[in-house]
């Protein structure tokens, strides 16, 4: 129980001290975690745990659909790939298909890898910053 505490308290702290671009790569590894456990819960015929695990999905993805920020080119082609993803979820949902779910799961990887990167080339861009 104290373990679960510590756990609890920790990610809190993670998240609450996390830059935005840390919490946007958050929000992608926990979709992750989601489109896994729905995929686990497909092949194991868990209907009830695919669809709270897929809907909990959805909700990252709208919640990165918010966080864009429409002034930008990219954000709107971001936001295209969003709203496909999210209803290439519904469409698993209600279909019971792997194959929908691994194909977003798919498009979630890339653009995670991607924001490690951009993240990785920014920090490295700032500490040489500050030894200039």
């Amino acid at each position: 129980m104290a373990t679960e505490q510590a756990h609890r308290a920790y990610q809190q702290n993670s998240v609450s001290t996390a830059s935005p671009g840390e919490l946007t790569l958050m929000l992608y590894n926990g979709c992750l975690k989601f489109l896994n456990k729905a995929k686990e819960a497909i092949h194991e015929n868990r209907i009830n745990e695919r669809n709270e695990n897929l809907q909990k999905a959805q909700k990252i993805i709208q919640e990165l659909m918010v966080t864009l920020n429409q002034e930008y080119e990219i954000a709107k082609q971001m936001m295209i790939m969003y709203e496909y993803m999210h209803y290439r979820l519904i469409q698993a949902n209600i279909k019971n298909d792997v194959l929908m779910v691994e194909e977003v799961e798919n498009l979630v990887m890339e653009f995670r890898d991607t924001w490690k990167e951009v993240i990785r080339l920014n920090r490295q861009k700032n500490f040489k910053g500050d030894q200039a």
